[in-house]
């Protein structure tokens, strides 16, 4: 079952349904329905069409209908199951503006700021079952774990709804704003739901938030090390409660400054750029924040399976082609024909090289080439990723690896923690990360894996 037109956009998401990459216009989608990239499948008839492909291990291709606060989105999407996840790639993507209603029935637009705010995020179908949930407060872990296990049930049979008996039977509207207990938790939450429509108007489902009466007290208990405890509230409190705000700020600004919204003079649409750049630094750094805290956990482990290297390098070089384009540098991959299989977690492998690969890009001179190249042998499978910048002198080539080094650099953009996060990474996978270089003549950045020639 297929329908013609242009590929609009790919993506590829993991086993958890989380979208790990995605090409515009999806990628704003994502941000704009209140997603991040690496994410949860923000988009309602997406995720239930990704998972449905992922558990039957089946092909699917359908039309998909979202909308976001601007516009309702129509379009066509072809989904192929894969050992780790799922390719997706959209076509016929068509766009239309909408204006809200701006009556008093709550259907408008989400609250953004009551969504910021929001301590737990889930989306519901249009009978209010569960399709997904997400939440990184601790006291909320009990819930998720509940909702896992029944999805495809009503949300509010698992929280207490105060004065509210025969709650399966109401309207979403008596259940915006009501109050509520989660078992486990000692706060008092308020409950949010917020209708998404199909282009034509018919009700597709909702977002559900749970908003706290109270921060969840983070002092640190007898016994707690107050550095990991200041670790963990950076990372996996406060990045969460940024992250939705940000996107909305980015994917704004984005609007702006490409005038989708109409004309508008140079100096602002240059303006609204500056604010993306700087909100998208401020994404970077959160994840990395986040990513710093993961790879540095006693009992961090990542899940090795059985990869193409060579497929990994060209969707991670297919990722950064656009910013490659940008900068007049190009962009050689490895030949579609190689293979080079290898032992590694796919979604870490992706991480590593894009890392690699923005940052060559990032300081490689204008009209200059970025190659990543291959090759395997005594059981290891290897990933070059060379460029034809200033190169890294003798003496600071281990140096570049340490958390937080950025080798005097300022204003570029980055916070000193990718390539220290890669190594981590790479060698939980054991495998490991290196550069040869030097002073003048570009830098070597050589991921080094386990690998799975002849393994079956």
């Amino acid at each position: 079952m297929t329908a013609p037109g242009k590929t609009a956009a790919k993506a590829f998401s993991d086993r958890r349904d989380r979208l790990v990459s995605a090409e515009e216009p999806l990628a704003s989608l994502q941000f704009n329905c209140g997603g991040t990239i690496p994410g949860t499948i923000a988009i309602p008839s997406l995720l239930e069409s990704v998972r449905k492909a992922r558990e039957y291990g089946l092909k699917i291709a359908r039309t998909m209908q979202a909308q976001d606060d601007h516009e309702a989105i129509t379009a066509w999407i072809e989904l192929t199951p894969l050992e780790d996840g799922c390719e997706i790639c959209v076509r016929n993507w068509q766009a239309m503006p909408f204006e809200a209603d701006g009556d008093a029935s709550g259907e408008g637009a989400p609250h953004a700021a009551d969504r910021a705010l929001a301590d737990f995020t889930a989306i519901l179908d249009a009978e209010q079952n569960i399709v997904a949930a997400e939440s990184e407060a601790r006291d909320l872990t009990p819930l998720l774990k509940s909702m896992a296990r029944a999805q495809g049930e009503r949300w509010s049979k698992f929280v207490r709804i105060e004065g509210l008996d025969d709650r399966a039977k109401l309207h979403w509207r008596l259940l915006d704003g009501a109050q509520c207990m989660v078992e486990g938790s000692e706060r008092k939450w308020t409950i949010g739901l917020y209708p998404r429509r199909t282009p034509v108007g018919d009700l597709a489902g909702f977002e559900l938030t749970l908003t706290a009466d109270r921060p969840l007290d983070r002092s640190v208990r007898a016994g707690d090390d107050p550095d990991e405890a200041v670790d963990h509230m950076i990372a996996r409190d406060v990045a969460p409660a940024l992250r939705q705000p940000l996107a909305r700020i980015i994917a704004n600004a984005e609007t702006i400054r490409a005038r989708l919204a109409g004309p508008l003079p140079d100096q602002y649409s240059d303006y609204a750029g500056d604010i993306a750049s700087a909100g998208q630094h401020l994404m970077a750094l959160l994840d990395d924040l986040s990513d710093l805290e993961i790879v540095e956990a006693a009992d961090f482990r990542t899940a090795p399976d059985r990869i193409d290297l060579a497929d990994v390098a060209q969707r991670a070089a297919g990722i950064v082609g656009v910013r490659a384009r940008e900068k007049d540098i190009a962009l050689v991959g490895p030949d579609t024909t190689e293979r080079v299989p290898a032992t590694a977690e796919f979604r870490r492998v992706l991480q590593i090289l894009l890392n690699l690969i923005g940052n060559a890009i990032r300081y490689a001179p204008q009209g200059s080439q970025v190659r990543i190249e291959l090759d395997q042998g005594d059981g290891k499978a290897r990933v070059h990723v060379v460029d034809e910048g200033q190169g890294i002198p003798a003496n600071k080539r281990e140096k570049i690896f340490d958390k937080f080094e950025r080798l005097g650099r300022s204003g570029d953009g980055g916070s000193g923690l990718g390539l220290y996060i890669s190594r981590k990474l790479a060698r939980a996978m054991g495998g490991e990360l290196a550069v040869t270089s030097s002073d003048g003549e570009g830098g070597r950045f050589t991921l080094t894996l386990p690998s799975a020639a002849g393994k079956e």
